[in-house]
């Protein structure tokens, strides 16, 4: 959970004018005595993580879904060479909702890559959320 820079600036204001501890602070506010520690380090919230692009290429995942529609998660992180949990995160980035038997875009993403539209998968029967 981030706190606002305002009241981070609150606590340790109030630590330093009381001479408190951080355990006491913690108490006091209800915060984890890490997390002050980590403010006294650095006030700002960091906006932006340090995190190495995901392993998963978003294009060849889209290929894998329109190649192998009724492939599970688990055949395709062994194609792919990563974990089931990673493929299934991937999957829900990419927009795609398993139901059933297959793998369909939703609505909201319908635009490709390319910003070209993508042929949508629809269960047996036709229809789904895009009508």
């Amino acid at each position: 959970m981030t706190y606002p820079l305002k009241f981070r600036q609150h606590v340790l204001a109030i630590k330093k004018k009381e001479a408190l501890t951080y355990a006491e602070t913690a108490d006091r506010f209800g915060v984890g005595s890490a997390s002050l520690m980590r403010w006294a380090k650095r006030l700002e919230p960091c906006l932006t993580r340090n995190k190495p692009a995901t392993k998963i290429n978003r294009a060849a995942l889209i290929l894998d879904v329109e190649t192998y529609p009724d492939a599970s998660q688990h055949e395709r992180a062994q194609r792919m060479g990563v974990s089931a949990r990673g493929i299934c995160d991937a999957l829900k980035r990419a927009g795609f909702s398993y139901n059933g038997c297959l793998f369909w875009r939703l609505p909201a993403v319908l635009v490709g890559l390319t910003g070209v539209p993508l042929p949508v998968r629809y269960p047996e029967g036709g229809g789904g959320l895009a009508q």
